[in-house]
């Protein structure tokens, strides 16, 4: 495959780069329509799982509680998610070369970092609500209140669209003067801090501190929270009184420990020992998959947004 690289000349003896290439799955051009099929039908479900979560929360009163207030944000960031890297993944699988502007990579990154990050602070809220759920039950109306729900959903994006401008901003600082070929399927920091020729060390320490931040701070405190939560449930008596806290928390358990695990091992690594192949593998975990698994592992195994999808697919019908 032969790549072409449009720069435009600003110096005798420096370039700046206005397109990328993404590598993608080029390499492996035996599985192109193998994949193209996955990732298609992968993006279909997340899309379509996720607007139906929206809707059902949006519009049943049964749904209107914090622990589905959250799960409505959390939809939102996976379908911002899945379509800042799906729609261009596919266009790269069926065409010869995948060509991105430079500003078209930056909007990317910005809102897969904004998506990203927002995810994980959100867990972390997440898991503070069940907590409270559990272990203070007769103070959860008081202590989840709408005003600081909406207070935490609101830092939750605020906080993260700011962490996701200053690390998109210092990238946009960078100079690109070398291969111009990003060994991935969607533009990610680690890979374009590899191509840039000038000094990175500003954008490897904010990177270091998002990372201390999201994959530490946040992983400690859902850790923490978790901690409380089952050893309140180790306390109760009735076993049908544990069984019942226990499945209020496990679906969100499993959905943080596979996305935690998938983020650890695509970010949390030193610069050296970064892998594309490695990289694009857990990518698709907490990129692709996980928004699609998201919808069926936490909410469609409630029975409350079980009985909300019957009563809202009869309408639809009428």
């Amino acid at each position: 495959m032969n790549w072409i690289i449009h720069t435009t000349m600003v110096s005798p003896n420096q370039t700046v780069v206005t397109e990328f290439v993404l590598q993608g799955f080029s390499e492996h051009p035996s599985l192109r329509l193998f994949l193209t099929g996955c990732f298609l039908s992968l993006y279909t479900v997340a899309l379509m799982g996720n607007m139906v979560i929206i809707a059902l929360i949006t519009s049943s009163t049964g749904l209107h509680s914090p622990m589905y207030f959250f799960l409505c944000n959390l939809a939102t960031m996976d379908i911002i998610c899945t379509s800042s890297v799906l729609p261009k993944a596919l266009v790269g699988l069926l065409s010869e070369e995948n060509i991105i502007s430079f500003q078209g990579c930056m909007a990317q990154l910005f809102f897969l970092v904004w998506s990203g990050s927002s995810e994980l602070l959100l867990l972390t809220v997440m898991a503070y609500d069940r907590y409270v759920a559990i272990c203070s039950p007769l103070h959860y109306s008081s202590r989840m209140s709408p005003q600081l729900c909406g207070a935490l959903a609101m830092g939750v994006w605020s906080i993260c669209a700011l962490n996701a401008s200053i690390n998109t901003g210092l990238m946009t600082q960078l100079s690109f003067c070398g291969p111009k070929v990003i060994t991935h399927f969607f533009c990610e920091i680690p890979p374009l801090l590899l191509l840039s020729c000038s000094p990175t060390y500003v954008n490897s320490i904010m990177t270091l501190v998002a990372d201390a931040f999201y994959g530490g701070i946040n992983f400690v405190l859902t850790l923490l929270s978790y901690g409380c939560i089952i050893a309140s449930i180790l306390r109760m008596r009735s076993a049908e009184g544990k069984k019942k806290a226990f499945s209020t928390c496990s679906s969100h358990l499993i959905l943080v420990s596979v996305y935690y695990s998938s983020v650890f091992c695509a970010y949390i690594s030193p610069g050296s020992s970064y892998s594309p192949e490695r990289s694009k593998f857990t990518s698709v975990l907490y990129s692709v998959l996980s928004p699609t698994l998201n919808p069926l592992i936490y909410t469609l195994r409630n029975k409350d947004v079980k009985l909300a999808l019957k009563r809202l697919l009869p309408s639809f019908s009428n």
